[in-house]
């Protein structure tokens, strides 16, 4: 049997002992934290794919009443939490019914299955869809708060999902082109939306396909519905990029909203198309509308996945 050292000091053993205990102590948190985690993860997923369908349903139903044509809902009735508040615990949930009124179409209107989803929450701007993805969800906008829906839900609820979110400097305009948005406001060159790339391929999980062109040729049509009108893009480039510092000169996509002149188009233009993992066949000019979907890459430690899209509807 070994024996204790001297003065006081454990023995080599004891020591070895201890070191495990220690080990093993560290070993339960880490296994403690990675399940809360997990399951944290697992509850938000059911969250959002639950909320998504509750309020594409709400959509669904305000439409048929009014017999309009949108090709992406489903039908059925929805359930609004309790309260939106976001400091206030989760409680259980009560029936939702929105008032449908007669519609009558003017330049500034809005289409009756989002005015129902803007009297739930007003920070919502629109509805991006891609057919055949799982890319399907309301976008918000918060000018005065850019990452509020960072990890926040429809309802301002926490959810490591987030949601959808337009950058504060865009411009999604208000009213429709068919009115040349009189009365309202024409919609900036370039609409930039932000999603987390989720595991679980929620949000923007599935965006980095686009990295394949014959994904991207399958997919090329991007819909995004504002609250006043229907909108559709073409996929003009996908790329790889990321978040540089503020003093690094080199082109920065997440920096363009707005082209006052065919030179400020044509740099972002000229990036874009050199950028690209593949040729799309899809050009575009001053004057265009562009649509940009950016999520984070794991190709660099601030790496991000790009899709950019013309707007063709």
């Amino acid at each position: 049997m070994e024996k204790p050292l001297k003065n006081g000091k454990m023995s080599k053993k004891d020591r070895l002992e201890m070191i495990r205990d220690i080990l093993v102590v560290i070993g339960s948190i880490c296994l403690i934290v990675a399940v809360v985690i997990f399951a944290k993860h697992f509850s938000d997923d059911a969250r959002t794919r639950k909320q998504q369908s509750e309020l594409k349903a709400m959509m669904d139903a305000v439409a048929e009443k009014h017999l309009t044509n949108t090709s992406h809902t489903g039908g059925g009735t929805i359930s609004k939490p309790a309260s939106s508040d976001p400091q206030e615990p989760e409680q259980g949930t009560e029936t939702m019914t929105v008032p449908v009124e007669e519609y009558v179409e003017t330049p500034t209107s809005m289409l009756p299955q989002y005015q129902a989803l803007y009297e739930l929450n007003p920070d919502i701007i629109g509805w991006l869809y891609i057919v055949g993805t799982r890319i399907d969800y309301p976008v918000m906008q918060t000018p005065s708060n850019p990452y509020y829906y960072l990890r926040r839900d429809f309802y301002g609820k926490s959810n490591t999902n987030g949601c959808l979110f337009a950058d504060a400097a865009s411009d999604v305009g208000i009213g429709k082109a068919a009115y040349e948005y009189e009365e309202g406001m024409a919609p900036g060159t370039n609409l930039m939306i932000y999603g987390h790339h989720m595991r679980s391929k929620e949000m923007f999980g599935e965006l980095d396909l686009y990295a394949q062109k014959a994904y991207g040729m399958e997919h090329s049509v991007i819909c995004f519905d504002t609250l006043y009108e229907h909108r559709e893009y073409q996929l003009l480039a996908a790329f790889r990029s990321e978040i540089y510092h503020v003093d690094e000169d080199v082109f920065k996509y997440y920096q363009f909203f707005h082209a006052y002149t065919p030179e400020e188009f044509q740099d972002f233009y000229d990036n874009v198309k050199r950028l690209a993992l593949y040729d799309t066949g899809v050009t575009a000019e001053f004057g265009d509308e562009l649509i940009t979907l950016s999520t984070c890459d794991s190709s660099s430690e601030y790496g991000r996945f790009v899709v950019v899209g013309k707007r063709i509807q």
